[in-house]
């Protein structure tokens, strides 16, 4: 059955702007906008409601979710060490099944028999989007235009918003792709498109390039209370926003954050895409840094290789599973004594830690000390050798005694 009312995932950018009057002349319907503030800015949330009106929309949902973003998304990840492909923080997709899950609660809430996304038939987002839908609404149609119109190029989603008096930002001489929030920035397509192309300067829009950033490092010291970040240079943070928002200030002066990815989509391609995670960047690296302290070894690199599967999942958009719960509580236990502070030293792009602080420490100076003390008797050594090289010895007795 043909939806009568569609609830759009609506962001304001090329994609989503035409879809409004294409969604009106094919199907017809009524079309819901949906757009949550996770962060993005000022510029890009200015007028949006305004802009989905004209363009044929007949309700618009706008709502802050920044701080829900923040403690029930953004930390659960930090907590689990979650970076797939051993750079990208996941910034774009750990934000879609949280637009995706206020999507469909407007969409039940105002009687909408349908859902809509801008995404490509090419990316990521797609299914990202439709995994939350099948978990929190399977009734409801799916309409995805990328997968259905004559538009098959950014040049021809401008033509198309140009015929049908579309406002819209992008541009045929500047045609980069971006999605930000309060995590990252990211940025695809154009000079990008082609991995033996340079980043180009312009692209960057957080961070300093490191060449510019201070002639003098500075300090930053983060602290964490079971895993999560709750102070910035001892001084404990009103809200994971507040929080968040000093670091991405700090990181971006230094030039902290920048990476430069080819990955592997989930859809099977390859693609190639820069992104900014200043503040991301730095709490990642001092969780690492105090987790060395409070974990066991086999604790420790137990959860690194979950840390893997986690951030796949992440990436693949399989939020609203029985597995990333189950996971999430797995996390939740390993982190009750990562607890502490971090003293990061930061200097054009780099960073390094300083200073390791927890009331749970496993680390035992009189153990580990090069002078030698009460706790740890040497001669203990020659045992513990002895039965970890003896199926090594007894291999090579056997194959000695062989040899003619």
């Amino acid at each position: 059955m043909t939806p009568k009312k569609i609830a759009l995932a609506y962001s304001g950018g090329l994609d989503t702007s035409v879809i409004i009057p294409w969604l009106k002349e094919h199907y017809p319907c009524e079309v819901v906008a949906v757009c949550g503030d996770i962060g993005q800015g000022a510029d890009e949330l200015a007028g949006l409601e305004e802009k989905a009106r004209k363009t044929g929309a007949s309700e618009v949902h706008i709502a802050d979710m920044r701080e829900e973003f923040v403690t029930e998304y953004l930390w659960r990840l930090v907590r689990a060490g979650g970076v797939y492909e051993h750079k990208y923080l996941l910034g774009t997709s750990i934000a879609r099944p949280l637009l995706a899950k206020r999507q469909v609660e407007v969409a039940l809430a105002t009687g909408c028999d349908g859902l809509a996304h801008g995404c490509t038939g090419k990316g990521n987002d797609q299914v990202r989007f439709e995994l939350t839908y099948k978990a929190l609404a399977p009734h409801l149609a799916v309409i995805a235009p990328w997968r259905e119109w004559d538009i098959v190029s950014r040049e021809d989603a401008i033509e198309y918003a140009r015929r049908h008096n579309v406002p819209i930002s992008a541009s045929t001489t500047k045609i980069y792709s971006r999605d930000r929030n309060i995590w990252h920035i990211s940025h695809e397509g154009g000079a990008l498109e082609n991995p033996a192309n340079a980043a180009p300067d312009d692209i960057w829009m957080l961070t300093r390039s490191p060449k510019d950033a201070p002639d003098q490092p500075a300090e930053v010291t983060i602290g964490f209370e079971r895993g999560v970040p709750v102070a910035v240079n001892g001084q404990k943070m009103m809200s994971g926003v507040a929080l968040l928002e000093t670091l991405n200030q700090i990181g971006a002066e230094h030039g902290i954050g920048r990476i430069d990815l080819v990955e592997n989509r989930f859809v099977g391609m390859k693609s190639r895409g820069c992104y900014e995670t200043p503040g991301g960047t730095l709490i990642m690296a001092a969780h690492r840094e105090l987790e060395a302290l409070t974990l066991d070894k086999n604790t420790l690199h137990y959860k690194q290789r979950l840390a893997l599967d986690y951030a796949e999942m992440v990436y693949n958009g399989l939020w609203f599973t029985p597995l990333r719960h189950a996971l999430d509580a797995f996390f939740e236990v390993t982190a009750a004594n990562t607890t502490g502070e971090v003293t990061l030293r930061l200097y054009k792009g780099n960073l390094e830690p300083v200073c390791r602080k927890s009331p749970h420490s496993l680390y035992s100076l009189d153990i580990a000390s090069f002078t030698m003390g009460a706790s740890y008797d040497q001669k203990d050594a020659l045992g513990f050798i002895n039965l970890v090289g003896l199926p090594i010895k007894v291999r090579a007795l056997l194959e000695s005694a062989g040899k003619p």
